[in-house]
């Protein structure tokens, strides 16, 4: 068994890495790849903006001709001069058939490389950009992942384990039912008075074009929004564009909304309809049906994914989120969505946990995100 770092010029390395789960999961039910555009460009220096300001390695292992398992591990320079001169990298993208000597030769692969730019100590898995999935899951294997949302075998977190990572975070999503989640009256009627007295309101959309002319400003809330946030990086000119272009493939602009407070944007509301059944039937390609396979499951799917919702500091915990959970039930109500996913909350975050309550979440899957000092 060999490990090598791929030619990301040469195609067919690209292939091999962008492949090798399709193979691996081969009799899974639940994997939802992802679409095999956007991977490539994840491993493309002259179209991702990541490369912009960072470097990355990708690793395949192979025997026989045969691919064992894949790793990418990245110098993201943003991330570190965040942390205020950090020696930690990331990694990424890592798949492997049940063997724990593919994994070690991969990790050590990885740790080499990383050593070589100064990095001592690895974190993930987290990706090139925010947005991308973060965590490996560690519970809830007999569930679909939510949207963009990463989904693992159930040997992985013991592999981690024996590689010496330890937890640095969990994050948990809640399952709601459509049947059971009613907000308290209460909640409703503060979201009331917030309108009428403070002036704040929802802005809907009907087309991605019109939603798309607020991403720059979208933009700046998220970035305060989450400023606060450990080992946050704020999101750049650049990359929200293809974070917006990776949203807008998957969403109704009607599910998409924007809180204001008069004419000042101050939060958001962002979900989407669950189309993994679609994607596992486009096997990651849209041609020749895959686009078919896709709008069909637009139609049909009856699950909501809630991934995205944020407040200006200066308005949290002052009825403005009250307004967002308010309308966050017509949502699911108003589409006749059956089920809900609230998609990776920090289990540090204890107020979004108190506030979730009201949603009568039950906490079905957990990512876990890993970190080695080596």
């Amino acid at each position: 068994m060999k490990v090598r770092q791929i030619d990301t010029n040469n195609s067919s390395d690209v292939r091999r890495f962008v492949r090798f789960p399709f193979e691996l999961y081969r009799e899974n039910k639940f994997w939802v790849p992802t679409m095999e555009a956007e991977m490539k460009t994840a491993l493309d220096p002259e179209t991702h903006p990541f490369y912009q300001h960072s470097e990355a390695a990708f690793f395949l292992a192979q025997s026989n001709g045969k691919t064992q398992g894949r790793l990418a591990v990245l110098d993201n320079k943003r991330y570190r001069r965040a942390l205020e001169k950090s020696t930690t990298g990331l990694f990424y993208f890592f798949e492997v058939v049940e063997d724990i000597q593919v994994a070690k030769a991969l990790f050590e692969a990885g740790f080499r490389w990383a050593r070589s730019r100064g990095i001592d100590t690895l974190i993930g898995p987290k990706g090139l950009a925010q947005g991308d999935g973060i965590g490996m899951l560690v519970e809830g294997f007999d569930y679909l992942p939510a949207m963009g949302i990463s989904y693992n075998l159930d040997y992985y977190p013991d592999f981690m384990v024996e590689l010496g990572f330890q937890k640095e975070s969990d994050l948990l999503s809640g399952f709601i039912s459509a049947d059971e989640y009613q907000l308290p009256q209460r909640v409703h009627d503060l979201a009331r008075r917030v309108r009428e007295r403070r002036g704040f309101h929802v802005k809907k959309f009907n087309t991605k074009d019109e939603l798309r002319a607020w991403i720059p400003n979208v933009r700046e809330v998220y970035n305060q929004a989450f400023a606060t946030v450990p080992e946050f990086v704020p999101i750049t000119e650049e990359e929200v564009w293809v974070i917006a272009d990776r949203i807008l493939s998957i969403a109704d602009p009607k599910l998409l909304k924007l809180v204001f407070k008069g004419d000042t944007l101050v939060g958001f509301l962002f979900s989407y309809p669950n189309i993994s059944k679609g994607l596992q039937r486009a096997r990651g390609r849209l041609w020749p049906l895959g686009w078919w396979h896709l709008m069909r499951e637009f139609k049909r799917t009856k699950m909501l994914d809630i991934n995205g919702i944020g407040l200006l500091p200066g308005h949290q915990g002052v009825g403005a989120t009250a307004v967002l959970y308010s309308e966050l039930e017509k949502t699911v109500r108003e589409f006749g969505f059956e089920y809900a996913d609230l998609v990776q909350i920090n289990e540090t975050n204890l107020k979004s946990f108190s506030e979730s309550d009201h949603l009568g979440a039950t906490w079905h899957k957990r990512h876990r995100v890993y970190k080695k000092t080596f």
